[in-house]
């Protein structure tokens, strides 16, 4: 059960990570112009992004435009792009697959050790996207604090931290738990209790024999002496009858009744178990 929840908890938090890391991806909040020493004018602000490159004036308006070449791009930049695409792609992959392998979901319901391994390699595929979109934003990091330091720099051309880098930082980190607890839950489960569910059979819950199972059963007759005492009256009454009825041969049908077989008694058939 422990298990269980662990992987909920992974796939839910690698498909959070993936969806931090598709937002940052897209948005082109990577790098900020920085409104430092004589560039203190903040009527137009400059934005880049891994796809484009937005201004934001004063007034409201907001124009963006995408990068026209992506061979004449700055191999880094180049770099980012793949690395970014390759994480998300892993991490719907990664989804994919961990819906099959997760002990909540009935695909893979007889598989045994094979569903343990699906949710397991899930886990790992989360934790090489975390790893892959982690690299283009630090570097990205890197090199954004090692401009803004340079003191050979115009100050109209320094930027700072966008808000992308921080969610693709924390979207990375998240994808990476999430991968962790996958396959954490995958290592903690035995083998054997993987890809079927609990239960000892209705309605019997899991762990409890079922009572009398393979016992041996017999069956008994128990005989009422008060059917017994009524048969012996019975008789008695139809004997002093027949003497009554016939005055010739009294005796010999007194004997003859005295002497008959007692009917029966009637009997209960209980069948229990031994």
């Amino acid at each position: 059960m422990a298990s269980a929840a662990l992987e909920l908890m992974g796939f839910f938090l690698g498909l959070l990570g993936m969806l931090g890391t598709l937002v940052a991806t897209v948005l082109p909040y990577w790098q900020i112009s920085a409104h430092i020493g004589s560039n203190i004018v903040t009527a137009v602000a400059n934005m880049r992004g891994l796809w484009m490159e937005c201004v934001y004036q004063s007034t409201g308006a907001f124009q963006c435009e995408t990068y026209n070449s992506m061979l004449a791009l700055s191999s880094d930049l180049q770099a980012s792009r793949a690395l970014m695409v390759i994480s998300i792609v892993l991490s719907v992959l990664a989804i994919a697959i961990a819906a099959l392998g997760m002990q909540c979901t009935l695909c893979l319901e007889g598989a045994g050790a094979a569903k343990s391994r699906v949710a397991g390699a899930s886990g790992g595929l989360f934790l090489a996207a975390g790893f892959l979109s982690l690299i283009p934003v630090s570097w990205t990091t890197h090199e954004v604090v090692q401009t803004f330091y340079r003191p050979d720099l115009p100050s109209s051309m320094k930027f700072e931290l966008g808000e992308c880098l921080y969610v693709g930082l924390a979207s990375s980190l998240i994808t990476m738990l999430g991968g962790g607890m996958l396959s954490a839950s995958c290592c903690d489960e035995q083998d054997g209790l993987r890809g079927r569910r609990p239960g000892g059979g209705y309605p019997y819950p899991a762990g409890v024999s079922v009572p009398g199972a393979g016992a041996r059963t017999t069956s008994q007759t128990y005989h009422n002496p008060a059917l017994h005492a009524g048969g012996a009256a019975n008789a008695a009454s139809r004997g002093q009858a027949m003497v009554r009825s016939s005055s010739h041969d009294s005796q010999s049908t007194a004997r003859d009744v005295q002497g008959a077989k007692k009917p029966a008694a009637a009997g209960y058939d209980i069948t229990g178990y031994v």
